[in-house]
């Protein structure tokens, strides 16, 4: 046994008590993150302003038990401190410390349920106390009564005795019938926020003479989810494995919590068009032992706190240390906020497919091949590509959507061939993140384009790159109904027309048709597609409004209608 190891035996061994129960707060100033209701608290003991029954109501480990406990105390006091603090010397206060204090009685209701058990409290109530003025009731996790135990309780919860008091408590309050609230006083208990936890939990190990780093009780504070009681009981575990020193190494591999280091630097290679690095990156935390699910999630964590570390108005919803956030802050800086956005997009998508693949990885790894694909620039392979516009060059901050082939900011670029029944939309090529460009030679930078490169198409073919086209418009709702309920028909070789007899919708799809005809252009290899959009004639004729109108009009035009109506001899409703 090392020395480190004798040193924590001779010191724990022989009256060892954990340190959620050891510096379990005793007055309302050492509760944690809990400001506002303990000093709502203390103001109506002084002013001897005490309701009958208390609803206290929040997550796990924020002090519910420890206020109800500290408010019994404090108001059986013989000689209150201040008017609202316990003095800890008189009879009830030492009668509390030494647990034996008969004022104070506490039930739990996770196994104490029953109609029976709520009558027994009933029994107790009548009981007047015998030192100090008041019999407090204290019910933690009331939310496990069963409905008839809840009914046996209304009665004495509305109108108890002046010396007895109730405070219930409880993590789901939801569940706790809408007459028990009615009769109570409910305080919502918060979470503790990182800061306060990384605060206390240095005053803890500062009073156990333990060194440990302020990023180790950040990752400590982070999975303690703002409970005070699961931040104690890591502590321990982690004052077990390392002793009287903690380092961050040491706490991540406790805890089993993976590198931050590695979603800086993944971002890093993302922002690179490094995809690359950013698979083996991925690789490294599978062969860790990490689940990938956990690592999309993180990732898209890391993600989220870069994005609220750009604005100061957001930097507070940033829970982390000091040193951490000047990180984000550095890395926050080389993020454009749309890419942040597109990239957030992408990973909740992979977070939502993950569950139902089969290739689990491979989801995973495309989810960080497009991460690398943003802003990107690419050229599918094999086909010619037309020199960039001086005027308007690819930029790496201003991404560009894998549905729509056609940059607002550059030409357009011809796509391989497609099925002749259904044309797609061409989609980014995985190019491994690397930019690829072709570079025109001087005596065909200024040639004017061959007509060899339009490609005739049929009427079928231009109807299917349009119902493709509809389909990459899906959020663009009105769009996507509109160019499903009109398509246009071939007149000509390259000239094709949409008959509408709605001249608002006639306006709303002549907006989108510029940027619709570039698609399909490229879809189809023909730069000389035309499509025009006419009002078709409205034939007040054809319009039926009556039953016997709309079966006239359909009898015209399918003949066995008629038939069928005679054979069955049906009547028209």
């Amino acid at each position: 046994m090392n020395k480190v190891n004798k040193e924590i035996v001779n010191s724990f061994m022989s009256d060892y008590i954990v340190s959620a129960r050891k510096y379990r707060p005793q007055t309302f100033e050492s509760v944690v993150g809990q400001q506002a209701l303990t000093q709502t608290l203390q103001n109506a003991i002084r002013l001897n302003r005490l309701a009958h029954a208390y609803l206290f109501c929040g997550p796990r480990g924020v002090g519910k038990t420890t206020c109800a406990r500290i408010f019994a105390k404090t108001i059986n006091c013989l000689n209150p401190q201040n008017g609202h603090d316990a003095c800890n010397e008189c009879e009830s206060c030492r009668a509390f410390n030494e647990q034996r204090s008969f004022n104070i009685h506490e039930l739990d209701a996770a196994s104490n349920n029953s109609v029976e058990d709520i009558k027994s409290i009933l029994d107790q109530v009548r009981i007047p106390p015998q030192i100090g003025k008041y019999s407090v009731f204290i019910i933690d996790e009331v939310h496990m009564l069963s409905t008839a135990a809840f009914n046996a309780l209304l009665k004495t919860l509305e109108e108890p005795p002046s010396y007895a008091i109730f405070i219930l408590a409880t993590t789901e309050k939801h569940k706790v019938l809408p007459t028990i609230l009615s009769r109570c006083q409910v305080y919502d208990f918060n979470r503790i926020t990182v800061p306060d936890t990384i605060a206390y939990l240095q005053s803890v190990a500062a009073n156990e003479g333990i060194s440990v780093t302020e990023d180790a009780l950040n990752v400590v504070a982070q999975k303690a989810d703002g409970g005070m009681r699961d931040a104690l009981s890591i502590f321990d575990q982690l004052v077990a494995f390392c002793g009287t020193t903690i380092t961050y190494e040491q706490t991540i591999a406790v805890l089993n919590v993976l590198n931050s280091d590695y979603y800086f630097q993944l971002v890093d290679a993302a922002l690179r068009h490094d995809v690359t690095a950013s698979l083996l990156l991925f690789n490294d935390v599978l062969s860790h032992g990490f689940d990938a699910s956990h690592f999309v999630t993180g990732l898209a964590q890391h993600l989220r706190d870069v994005l609220v570390s750009k604005d100061p108005q957001t930097l507070p919803l940033l829970e982390t240390s000091d040193s951490i956030r000047q990180r984000y802050a550095e890395q926050a800086a080389h993020c454009a906020p749309v890419w942040l956005f597109q990239a957030l997009d992408i990973l909740n998508t992979c977070d939502i497919n993950y569950r139902t693949a089969r290739n689990k990885r491979l989801t995973v790894e495309l989810a960080l091949v497009k991460l690398c694909q943003l802003g990107v620039q690419v050229v599918v392979p094999g086909s010619p590509s037309k020199p960039s516009s001086p005027s308007s060059p690819s930029s790496p901050s201003s991404p560009i959507s894998p549905i729509s082939p056609i940059s607002p900011s550059s030409p357009s670029t011809p796509s391989a061939p497609s099925s002749p029944s259904m044309p797609k939309i061409p989609k980014i090529s995985l190019g491994l993140g690397v930019k690829k460009e072709q570079p025109a030679q001087p005596s065909q930078a200024h040639e004017a384009p061959k007509q060899e490169e339009n490609r005739p198409f049929t009427d079928d073919q231009l109807r299917g790159a349009w119902v493709g086209l509809a389909a990459s418009h899906a959020d663009e709702l009105r769009l996507k109904q509109l160019m499903e309920t009109y398509t246009p028909s071939l007149i000509s070789d390259t000239s094709a027309q949409i008959k509408m007899p709605n001249p608002w919708q006639m306006k709303e799809l002549q907006k989108a048709m510029p940027s619709l005809l570039k698609q399909l252009r490229a879809t189809l290899h023909n730069d000389l597609l035309d499509i025009q959009v006419i009002q078709e004639e409205f034939n007040q004729e054809q319009m039926a409004f009556t039953a016997e109108e709309k079966y006239a009009l359909m009898a015209e035009q399918n003949p066995a209608l008629a038939q069928m109506k005679e054979l069955l001899d049906l009547q028209i409703d």
